[in-house]
């Protein structure tokens, strides 16, 4: 039996998740008061780089956008380079979601040099285009959304969180590849990547293989581990 056969999870058209996010070492994304933990040196960055540089496109939680104002870019000029050799933008489309799909038009989000568009969960306005994004997408559920974006071309999507994003994806065995940086930190507090109530989907809780392990710079480790199964490339 292939190892598509064999993959237990949703079937159908959907583009291949990776979570990339780093990590205290007690797995924690921010400190126990909250905010933003700035969690990762830069070897750090240019693994994150690296992922975006493989996307199509991210998923970025509407808090997450509030709360750290703008997401990740590529810089790298090398991996600038190896997109645009390829056909690509320089940037993967940044996906933002939102129930409200209301975001401070303040954010300096809104004045990066990519593409944007959103994922709205609450009903979407009649023909009300969302200000600031260049496309307005509904949020029915998981598994039709995706299926959406991956026929707009989505193929391979880098998921930065935050952990309520996480916590959903998990719930329904939608991730297929895990990337984290481990920081050499402890910052205690219930911040965890998954919530302390993240419903994990069963078939998701065991079986993920190790694909990488990096030693970085700083004290930090790269760890990634893939589904069985799991759709899309490694590289």
């Amino acid at each position: 039996m292939s190892p598509a056969a064999a993959d237990p999870r949703p079937s159908g058209l959907r583009p291949e998740l990776r979570l990339v996010l780093a990590v205290s070492l007690d797995g924690r994304l921010a400190p126990a008061e909250g905010g933003a933990a700035q969690l990762g040196g830069a070897a750090d960055r240019l693994v994150l780089e690296e992922a975006l540089a493989w996307a199509d496109a991210v998923l970025v939680g509407a808090e997450t956008l509030r709360r750290h104002g703008s997401t990740c870019l590529i810089h790298s000029p090398a991996l600038l380079e190896a997109r645009r050799s390829q056909g690509r933008s320089d940037q993967p489309i940044a996906i933002a979601v939102s129930r409200s799909g209301r975001l401070p038009a303040a954010l300096p989000f809104f004045r990066q040099p990519l593409e944007r568009w959103l994922l709205q969960a609450a009903p979407l306005p009649p023909a009300a285009p969302a200000e600031g994004f260049d496309r307005h997408m509904p949020l029915d559920s998981w598994p039709e959304a995706l299926a959406a974006l991956a026929a707009l071309g989505q193929r391979r999507i880098a998921v930065l969180g935050g952990a309520k994003l996480a916590a959903a994806l998990a719930a329904e065995d939608l991730l297929d590849e895990l990337q984290l940086t481990v920081c050499p930190r402890l910052l205690g507090g219930p911040h965890g990547w998954l919530p302390a109530d993240a419903r994990v989907a069963p078939a998701a809780r065991a079986g993920w293989r190790l694909v990488e392990h990096r030693a970085l710079p700083g004290d930090e480790l790269l760890l990634r581990w893939r589904r069985p199964g799991a759709q899309g490339v490694t590289s």
